[in-house]
C-alpha cells in the first residue's frame, strides 16, 4: 500500500499525543484523514490545522464507533488504514495503603484501552473486508493498534494498563490469521517512554526516573517516530501479525 490521496484513514485518539502525531504524518504523505477521539475542541482545531475530518467518538461505545466511521467513509470513502491510539493510564497497585485495587479503574482501563481497541478493529475491518482490493497483494487495509512496553514489563501500579496492552499485542496475531483471507493486515506498536501528554501528566520525579532508563537514544521517544514507524507498517505490504517495539531498548525496572 502506497499512502497518498487516494488512501483514506481513521485514527482514534487522534487529537493529541501519539494519535495527533499519526494523523499528521499521514496527511503529510496526502492521505485523507478522519481524527476520532472524546477531546473535541482539541480535535477540531488539530483537524482544521491540518486539512482532516474531527468526529468526536467514545471507543467504549458501538454506537458512537459505528457512527464515526459512517461520517469518515461518508466524507472520504472507507478506510484502508485504521490506526488505534486511544488510551488512559491510571496507575493504581493491585493492593497497598489505599486498600485493594478500585475494580471500575480496572473495567475502565480495559474498556479503553483492549476492548475500545477491538471494537475499532473489528468494525474498521468489516468496512474494508468489503472493499476492493488496492494492489497486486490483494490487500484491502491494515489494522496499526498501540500496545506498550508494559505488555511485557509492566511496573508497580500498572496492573491495569499492563493487562490492557498485554490483551493489545496478544490479539495482533489471531486478528492476522482471521483477516487474512480478506486481504486485512494487522500489526501493533509497542511504545517506550513517550512525551505524550499521558506522560507529562505524570509527577516529575517519575518522568526522570524513567528517561533514565532509556539506554539509547537517553531520551522521551517523539511521537513523530512513532508515526514514521506507523507509515512505514502502512507501506511494508509483508509486515503482518507483528508486535514491533519502540523503545531505545529500554527493559522496564520494576519502578
Amino acid at each position: 500500500m502506497r499512502i497518498g490521496e487516494k488512501i483514506s484513514a481513521i485514527v482514534t485518539g487522534g487529537a493529541s499525543g501519539l494519535g495527533e502525531a499519526c494523523a499528521r504524518a499521514l496527511r503529510g504523505r496526502g492521505a485523507k484523514v478522519a481524527l476520532l477521539d472524546l477531546q473535541a475542541e482539541r480535535g477540531r482545531g488539530v483537524a482544521d490545522e491540518i486539512g482532516a475530518l474531527f468526529v468526536e467518538t467514545d471507543v467504549t461505545s458501538d454506537e458512537s464507533v459505528a457512527s464515526a466511521l459512517k461520517q469518515a467513509s461518508e466524507a472520504h470513502g472507507t478506510a484502508r488504514i485504521a490506526i488505534s491510539c486511544a488510551g488512559i493510564a491510571p496507575a493504581m497497585k493491585t493492593a497497598g495503603s489505599k486498600g485493594a485495587h478500585d475494580m471500575a479503574l480496572f473495567e475502565r482501563v480495559i474498556a479503553i484501552n483492549l476492548i475500545g481497541t477491538m471494537r475499532v478493529m473489528s468494525q474498521a475491518a468489516q468496512a474494508m473486508r468489503e472493499a476492493e482490493p488496492i494492489d497486486q497483494d490483494g490487500c484491502r487495509g491494515v489494522i496499526i493498534n498501540t500496545a506498550s512496553v508494559a505488555a511485557f514489563e509492566g511496573q508497580m501500579g500498572q496492573a491495569a494498563y499492563a493487562a490492557s496492552k498485554g490483551g493489545v499485542a496478544s490479539l495482533t496475531l489471531p486478528a492476522a490469521r482471521d483477516l487474512a483471507r480478506d486481504g486485512i493486515r494487522v500489526a501493533a506498536i509497542a511504545p517506550g517512554i513517550f512525551g505524550t501528554p499521558m506522560l507529562k501528566g505524570l509527577p516529575d520525579e517519575v518522568q526522570q526516573s524513567l528517561t533514565a532508563q532509556v539506554p539509547f537514544p537517553a531520551r522521551l521517544g517523539n511521537p513523530q517516530e512513532f508515526a514514521e514507524l506507523a507509515c512505514f507498517v502502512a507501506e511494508t505490504g509483508y509486515m503482518n501479525g507483528e508486535v514491533i517495539r519502540l523503545d531505545g531498548a529500554i527493559r522496564m525496572g520494576a519502578r
